[in-house]
């Protein structure tokens, strides 16, 4: 049975407690990117349809929408903050600040505030890599913490944190130690914790599957595999092994699929993976000073240039075990794969409806909208995809955007809304050969994913948090 190319209703266990113009975590109603609210703006810009503007401290998350606060985290020198503004007009309402008991090592392109909020109509969770995890009420009251880590992401963590069924959940994949745990919402006391012994690194944020009959599940790609977790237990209920090595988009639900895209390094390329040989030969050859170790100086040049990624012990040199992960991840291809969502156990290869393996993104996660697949990569190379079968529809760079992209597409009132690193703005009309409408400048680098409700667009740039659409009519 191939997949519906539209998505159903959202999870009423995700839902309760929101109004339905919430954008309650990453990339909105279960990570859908998708809010059908009427009268969006075509055109944005530093002078176009600004309802307001209010300047944030620095950060990566993006913002969380519910009831009248819009929710953002944030550093302002070594403090780790949590912002709450009035959505009607961005007067900041109350910030607090995070336990910062350590400094996690961080890639130049992260941030210490790079996971997202989330929300409902109780309050607000954040997750810090510096801390943990911390909950506060709508008025910026605490509820409690869960100090976690220290983390070893070579990139440093960015997964997000969700509310579901009275659960908060969290993936923590790193180079060692990967896990996923679940915390009661109301406490903060962990209620389960499930290792990701394949999980090496990632940034993917789970989405929450209802399966008929068997309750709902958590949907956490990670390297190498997908697993699909019960929610109230964490037991694994299905898997599917093929994913990349590297999984930092978020998966798309469908209503009979989920679609999952990671990219790893340009040797994942279908065709360019390198062959590597057992790592008795390979140390044979490079032990220069015969310790029995190889270190980054006595690596070949593939393997110097990738060396963080594959000392997973960080002990300066390259083991066996590391040798073996190693080639597990070189043999693994770059891709967008579309499975089943009614498997048991293993499903990796008849769950598998389709693949598709061609500009694909590290970053953004894609968009499913009204029957077609939106897929952006890094370079600004779109591609619409039936989500049925994986059939190319169009694909090109978007019109006058040429640029890095790292924010996601969000949709609603039957448009596509791209941003680019550098602020470039492009507004498409949905459909399988989408129609360009507007593009335009915000001046200045936007990493985060918009969010959508009530004919509003809220949008975080390097220095600024705006909200686009028609002005709040005063009481």
């Amino acid at each position: 049975m191939s997949p519906r190319p539209h998505v159903g209703a959202l999870l009423l266990l995700v839902a309760a407690s929101l109004g339905a113009a919430d954008w309650p975590r990453f990339r909105g109603p279960n990570g859908s990117g998708v809010a059908e609210t009427p009268g969006l703006p075509t055109d944005l810009g530093p002078t176009r349809n600004v309802a307001w503007k209010t300047s944030v401290p620095p950060g990566y998350s993006s913002p969380v929408l519910v009831g009248d606060r819009v929710f953002l985290t944030a550093t302002e020198g070594d403090r780790l903050l949590t912002l709450c503004y009035r959505r009607s007009d961005g007067r900041e309402l109350w910030r607090r600040e995070a336990p910062r008991p350590r400094r996690e090592a961080l890639d130049r392109r992260n941030s210490p505030a790079a996971a997202s909020p989330t929300a409902d109509s109780r309050q607000v969770v954040v997750f810090f890599g510096d801390y943990g995890l911390v909950a506060y009420d709508l008025e910026g009251g605490e509820r409690w913490r869960a100090p976690l880590g220290p983390f070893a992401n070579v990139y440093g963590m960015g997964a997000s944190p969700i509310l579901a069924g009275g659960l908060v959940v969290l993936v923590c994949d790193q180079s060692r130690g990967s896990f996923i745990a679940a915390f009661d919402a109301e406490t903060g006391r962990e209620r389960w914790r499930v290792p990701r012994p394949e999980a090496l690194s990632g940034h993917s944020t789970p989405v929450v599957h209802s399966a008929p009959g068997g309750g709902p599940q958590v949907l956490a790609p990670g390297s190498l595999r997908l697993d699909a977790y019960d929610l109230r237990s964490g037991e694994v209920r299905w898997w599917a092994r093929g994913l990349p090595s590297e999984m930092k988009s978020g998966p798309v639900l469908g209503d009979d699929a989920v679609y999952v895209v990671g990219y790893a390094s340009p040797l994942n390329e279908p065709g360019h993976n390198p062959q590597l040989p057992p790592y008795a030969d390979w140390r044979a050859t490079r032990d220069a000073d015969k310790d029995g170790r190889v270190t980054k100086d006595e690596a070949d040049e593939v393997t110097r240039e990738y060396f963080d990624f594959i000392d997973l012990d960080k002990d300066g040199a390259v083991s066996e075990a590391e040798w073996k992960t190693n080639q597990l991840i070189m043999s693994a291809e770059n891709g967008l794969l579309a499975f089943r969502l009614d498997g048991k156990g293993d499903v990796g290869r008849s769950g598998l409806l389709w693949k598709y393996q061609r500009s694909v993104p590290q970053l953004p996660t894609p968009l499913l909208y009204r029957g077609v697949l939106y897929m952006i990569n890094d370079g600004g190379i779109l591609t619409t995809l039936d989500p049925g079968t994986g059939r190319v529809l169009k694909q090109g760079r978007l019109r006058e955007a040429a640029d890095q992209y790292y924010a996601s597409p969000v949709a609603g009132d039957g448009k596509v809304y791209f941003i680019s690193r550098t602020g470039i703005v492009s507004v498409l009309r949905a459909g399988p050969e989408p129609e360009p409408l507007f593009t335009g400048d915000l001046e200045q680098e936007v990493t985060a994913t918009p969010a959508l409700a009530d004919g509003r667009i809220y949008v975080r740039t390097s220095g600024a948090l705006y909200c686009f659409g028609a002005p709040a009519a005063r009481p």
